[in-house]
C-alpha cells in the first residue's frame, strides 16, 4: 500500500506534540484523521483548520494509529483502542516509557513502535534563521529519530511516517525499546535536561546571591556552554590544566561516587514507574 493510501489518526490531535505531528501531516502525502476529547484541545485542533473525529469512527479506518497522549494515559488509551483496529495497522507511541513498562495493549495483527526526536543537535550547522528558530524540530531544523518496531517487516512503513510527523529528518535510528528507554529518559532527560536545570540553578545563584550583573553571568555562560559541549563531546580543544583541576573539583563536590547506577535496570525501572505514576 503506498503512502498516497495510507490513513494515519492522530490520538490527542490538541495536545503540544499532537499539533506538532498534526501540522507535519497536513503536507504530507497522507491521509489524516484528528482525534481529541479536551474542550480545550477540540479549539485548538479547529483553529488550525483541521476537523474532529471521534476515534471510535476513525481507529477502524487507520493503516497507523499515533498515540500523541500524555505517557500516563498511553495504557488506558491504548486498552480502548486496539481492539478497534484492523489487523496489519501500526500503533505508534511518541516515547518510550509505557511500552518499556509494558502498560501498553497488544493483540495479534497489531504492530507496535516507538520513535521518539532527538530534536536538532546542538552541533547543526543551521542555514536560515527559520532554522535557528527552530529549536524543537519539526518545522525547519533537520532532526534524527530513534525508533523500535516490534516487527522488522513494518519498519519501513514505520520509517516512511516517522520522516513525516517529525520532519525534516537526517536519520532513522533503529533500537530496541529497552535502549530507547535507556535513552529517553536514563541518557537525556535523567542527565542532560537535569544538567541544563542545574545550569540554570547555578546561573540563578550567580546573579542573586553573589550579585553578579546578569548580562555578563549570562553572556560567559552561554558561550563557555558551547565550548565545553564542543571539546568534551567532540574533541574540538583541549580544556586548560587549570581548567581540568576545575572540572575535578566540580565532579567531587557536585556528583555522587556512585551516579552510574542510574544505567542498572533496576534505577530504569524506578525512574519509568515514577514517570508513570505506577
Amino acid at each position: 500500500m503506498s503512502a498516497h493510501q495510507e490513513t494515519i489518526v492522530v490520538i490527542g490531535a490538541g495536545g503540544r506534540m499532537g499539533m506538532r505531528v498534526s501540522a507535519n501531516l497536513g503536507t504530507s502525502p497522507y491521509d489524516a484523521l484528528y482525534c481529541e476529547t479536551s474542550a480545550a484541545g477540540v479549539e485548538r485542533v479547529t483553529a488550525a483548520g483541521r476537523a474532529v473525529t471521534a476515534a471510535v469512527e476513525a481507529v477502524p479506518l487507520a493503516d497507523v494509529v499515533v498515540l500523541a497522549t500524555p505517557d500516563t494515559v498511553l495504557g488506558e488509551v491504548s486498552h480502548e483502542l486496539v481492539p478497534l483496529m484492523r489487523d496489519g495497522t501500526v500503533l505508534l507511541t511518541l516515547d518510550p516509557a509505557a511500552a518499556y513498562a509494558g502498560l501498553l495493549a497488544t493483540r495479534a495483527g497489531v504492530v507496535q513502535a516507538v520513535a521518539h526526536p532527538c530534536h536538532p543537535s546542538v552541533f547543526l550547522e543551521r542555514t536560515s534563521a527559520e532554522q535557528w528558530a527552530d529549536t524543537f524540530g519539526g518545522i525547519s531544523a533537520p532532526q534524527d529519530v530513534v525508533a523500535a518496531v516490534d516487527e522488522a517487516a513494518g519498519r519501513d512503513r514505520v520509517e516512511a511516517v516517522v520522516r513525516a510527523i517529525y520532519g525534516p529528518v537526517l536519520d532513522v535510528h533503529w533500537v530496541t525499546v529497552k535502549q530507547l528507554a535507556v535513552l529517553e529518559p536514563t541518557l537525556v532527560e535523567t542527565v542532560a535536561c537535569m544538567v541544563g536545570t542545574l545550569l540554570k540553578d547555578a546561573l540563578h545563584e550567580t546573579v542573586h546571591t553573589v550579585g553578579v550583573p546578569e548580562p555578563a553571568a549570562r553572556a560567559i555562560l552561554y558561550g563557555h556552554v558551547q565550548i565545553a559541549l564542543t571539546n568534551a563531546l567532540r574533541g574540538s580543544h583541549a580544556f586548560s590544566e587549570a581548567c581540568e583541576i576545575a572540572i575535578a573539583y566540580g565532579r567531587e563536590t557536585i556528583i555522587k561516587d556512585d551516579w552510574k547506577r542510574i544505567f542498572d535496570d533496576a534505577e530504569l525501572d524506578r525512574v519509568v514507574t515514577r514517570m508513570l505514576r505506577i
